[in-house]
């Protein structure tokens, strides 16, 4: 069931995520989670309106089939990122389908991801990056275009190569790091009369012991089992994919905060800031730099 992903994914997920998104989306979530939302357990927004692969063209073409060679596939990569999609979002499963089947068009030269997000759930960025991989597994570029690149989406938008704000007004990045709510609902039984029992086998004493802790308002556990190891290896995927562009030592860079275009420039999270046509141009050129390399490598 398309709501049974979305259960889930709120009461068990890890977040790659800024706090605004989540206040923004607590009344949606609540209504999931006491079951009060209108929205169709099954149906899910690519149910509606199926994501379609959509490329740029020359203003002459009139048709997907009169389009040049080495066109420019705009993916979307918007709002809260979930694994599966749901009613209201499409799931990086379904956008990374769109990425392999640009991949694999002899029309399409490379992807512009177009990133609009504050992040999301942990299992959502694999699905993405792996896509982005396979996209240059069979020669091809792409570059994540972005108004906002938070968190989870930031961590999808590395997968490319390069980073492009898309604006000088909004266009922000940053809040690398990682974070966990869970609802505790023991008072809400409490106040209905249900009394809730789990019980472990004595052979699993340490079976969710970081969980019980933290239900118990003792969070060391958990952070240090569960949270600190994720953040470690979005630190190192970070400094790993920006290199030497990274500005280490600027505060908060790698622990939480966020930039606006020009100091993400200047701090070595992005590579450019231009509009659309500008990153598709970057895209093309992408392509025919790595191109001529390999040529040159051959003849040596």
């Amino acid at each position: 069931m398309v709501l049974s992903h979305l259960y889930s994914a709120i009461l068990r997920g890890k977040w790659f995520i800024r706090l605004e998104d989540v206040e923004a989306s607590a009344l949606l979530m609540q209504q999931v989670l006491d079951g009060s939302s209108s929205k169709s357990a099954e149906e899910k927004l690519s149910d509606r309106k199926p994501l379609k692969l959509q490329m740029t063209q020359m203003a002459s073409s009139k048709s997907q089939s009169e389009m040049p060679d080495n066109a420019v596939a705009v993916i979307p990569l918007h709002g809260t990122m979930l694994k599966y999609g749901t009613y209201c979002a499409y799931g990086t499963v379904e956008i990374a389908e769109l990425i392999r089947e640009a991949a694999n068009n002899p029309k399409v030269g490379g992807i512009l991801l177009d990133v609009d997000s504050g992040g999301g759930a942990v299992d959502a960025i694999a699905p993405i990056l792996d896509a982005l991989e396979y996209n240059r597994s069979v020669g091809k570029s792409s570059v994540a275009h972005c108004d906002l690149a938070a968190s989870a989406a930031y961590y999808a938008a590395l997968g490319c190569d390069e980073i492009i704000a898309n604006n000088q007004i909004s266009a922000e990045f940053g809040s690398i790091g990682v974070m966990m709510s869970f609802p505790d609902y023991a008072k809400y039984y409490e106040n209905a009369g249900i009394k809730i029992h789990t019980i472990y086998s004595n052979l699993s004493d340490y079976k969710n012991a970081p969980f019980e802790a933290a239900k118990k308002g003792e969070y060391d556990k958990i952070k240090a089992e569960e949270l600190d190891p994720l953040a470690r290896k979005f630190q190192e995927a970070v400094k790993n994919k920006r290199g030497d562009k990274l500005v280490l030592d600027t505060e908060g860079i790698l622990s939480g905060r966020m930039f606006y275009d020009n100091d993400a420039l200047a701090c070595g999270l992005i590579d450019a800031v231009g509009n659309r046509d500008f990153a598709v141009s970057r895209v093309r050129s992408i392509r025919i730099d790595a191109t001529i390399n390999d040529y040159v490598k051959s003849k040596l």
